[in-house]
């Protein structure tokens, strides 16, 4: 599978929804059997950056599950870490959308008491959820699993090991607005990845090869599902998948939330429209 032009999720008023629903029990929409390309082969899944765009990120998952993908390691930058992480633990994408859309986010923030280091709230409240709900580190986790953050030199770097729930947290430490996250013992004063590489494809597969060559990995790459999320702002970093030069990929592009720290809008129907489009045009699953 050759690297794929994207396709896009739009939301479509008017269409029938109530058969799919993305945080209840049941998915009743007729679908035939995975396309072939799909059967059996291991796929990674790699989520970018994307402000709140929870509801987007559970919908693709749902997609990836629904076609029968088999998923074997998982990537995530800033709201793609937080999703990646819960499902990178064994939740189900429809868990995963009902713990992140449970309460708003504002919730889980408070000023910080060290605005100097980079914002003005604190993720404090955010790593304590974090810790009730993963593995205290990434070894703990059921898939392979890695974050994209931005060192206090502004070098993209991938963790992928260590305190699970703090990496998250410090993935997702947008500039000016959350201070820097300390990941105890691997690095202090971390932000979001996304302010340098929304996606961090190519450092995932380069973790890739260099498992290949300490022989932790078969020969071949595995094929990588890319969601990416339409940027909130211009200076976040690179979203350009073609740019990589990488083959065996297949990318997504879901527009922005539109939500907010206060509100995260209809979360149901953005997770929705994410699957919808998921299913019918970008994994391959069959038309009904």
């Amino acid at each position: 599978m050759q690297l794929a032009r994207s396709s896009t999720c739009h939301s479509r008023p008017g269409q029938a929804r109530a058969a799919i629903t993305l945080i209840g029990t049941k998915t009743a929409v007729p679908r035939q059997a995975c396309c072939a390309a799909f059967t059996g082969e291991s796929h990674d899944v790699v989520l970018s950056s994307g402000f709140l765009a929870f509801a987007q990120h559970s919908g693709f998952l749902q997609a990836v599950e629904e076609a029968g993908i088999p998923i074997g390691g998982v990537m995530g930058t800033s709201a793609g870490a937080l999703t990646g992480s819960l499902y990178a633990a064994g939740y189900s994408p429809r868990q995963v959308a009902q713990l992140l859309s449970e309460k708003p986010p504002i919730q889980f923030l408070k000023p910080s008491l060290e605005p100097w280091r980079g914002g003005l709230l604190s993720l404090e409240g955010v790593v304590d959820r974090l810790r009730e709900l993963l593995p205290p580190t990434f070894e703990g986790l059921e898939r392979d699993f890695a974050v994209g953050v931005v060192t206090t030199d502004g070098t993209h770097v991938l963790i992928d090991q260590g305190p699970l729930p703090e990496a998250v947290a410090a993935s997702a430490a947008i500039p000016f607005v959350f201070s820097n996250v300390d990941v105890p013992g691997i690095y202090s004063g971390l932000k979001d990845g996304g302010v340098v590489d929304r996606i961090g494809l190519s450092a995932w597969r380069q973790r890739r090869r260099q498992q290949q060559q300490f022989g932790r990995r078969s020969a071949r790459l595995p094929p990588c599902l890319v969601h990416v999320i339409e940027r909130s702002s211009p200076f976040s970093g690179s979203d350009d998948t073609e740019a990589a030069g990488e083959s065996s990929i297949h990318v997504v592009r879901c527009p922005k939330s539109g939500v907010n720290f206060f509100d995260l809008g209809n979360f149901e129907q953005q997770g929705v429209a994410s699957l919808e489009v998921a299913l019918s045009s970008t994994i391959g699953a069959c038309a009904p």
